[in-house]
This record gives structure tokens, C-alpha cells and sequence, in this order.
């Protein structure tokens, strides 16, 4: 991983709300999230294995590396069960072309889908990134 590690805001400033995963092997996770995905550490704490990830249209996320520390109840595979983190993107299609060139599995899409009735919708695709939560991007 070659990035910042000064511990400097995001870049869009800090989100009103960021989940953080546990993943079992956080290079692995940061490999999918940074070269797969298209998003940036905005600063990570190495001697935690832990890092904070954005994207330049403001999604935020943070990835730890499982220690046992934070976990209230066995936790076995498939990860996130019940959990979809859903990621706007500006330019879907080249992460379904990365996705592609890695062989990366979709669990659903890319399709258009509105919200509620709206007039106004999205296109999303669905995958599985390697801790198994399910991701959608759109």
C-alpha cells in the first residue's frame, strides 16, 4: 500500500457517517478497494492495521484487519451477513471494466433501478468483495 499516513482529514472532509469493516487480511481487501474500485487512503495506521479509504466523490470507508478487539460474537464466513453498503460513483463503467480484466465476479447487474417510484434512479451492480459483504456500486 503506498499512501499518506500523516493522519490528514479526507479529502472531502470527514463523513457523517463511516462504517469500518473487519477484514480477515487487509491487504487483500485494501488490493480490491484500491485497484479494483478506485478509491485512495486517505490516511491508514499501519502498526493497527487499519486504514481509511475515500473516493474523490466523497464515500468513505474504514478497513481493520480482524484482532479480536472490536468483535462482540464469533464471527465465521460469509462476512456481512445481512449488511449492503451501497457506493455512488461517478463513472460506473470502468470499475465494471476493472472488475472485468480481474475476473471479479457480480453478484447482480449492472442494471438501472429506480428508488420508490422516483423519476430519478440509478444504475447499479452488486459484488462481493473478499471479506463477502455485499457491495453495491451505482
Amino acid at each position: 500500500m503506498n499512501a499518506s499516513d500523516d493522519g490528514r482529514p479526507p479529502k472531502s472532509g470527514w463523513a457523517r457517517l463511516v462504517p469500518e469493516i473487519l477484514v480477515q487480511d487487509l491487504a487483500v481487501s485494501c488490493s480490491f478497494w484500491l485497484n479494483l474500485l478506485g478509491f485512495e487512503i486517505a490516511y491508514q495506521r499501519p502498526e493497527e492495521n487499519f486504514v481509511y479509504l475515500e473516493r474523490g466523490e466523497g464515500a468513505q470507508i474504514m478497513l481493520s484487519q480482524r484482532s479480536g478487539k472490536w468483535e462482540t460474537a464469533p464471527m465465521t464466513t460469509p462476512y456481512g451477513r445481512g449488511a449492503m453498503f451501497q457506493v455512488a460513483v461517478d463513472d460506473l463503467d470502468a470499475i465494471m471494466e476493472r472488475l472485468s480484466a480481474a475476473d471479479w465476479p457480480l453478484y447482480a447487474g449492472p442494471r438501472d433501478r429506480r428508488h420508490h417510484g422516483a423519476a430519478v434512479g440509478c444504475r447499479l451492480a452488486a459484488l462481493c468483495r473478499p471479506a463477502r459483504y455485499l457491495e453495491a456500486l451505482g
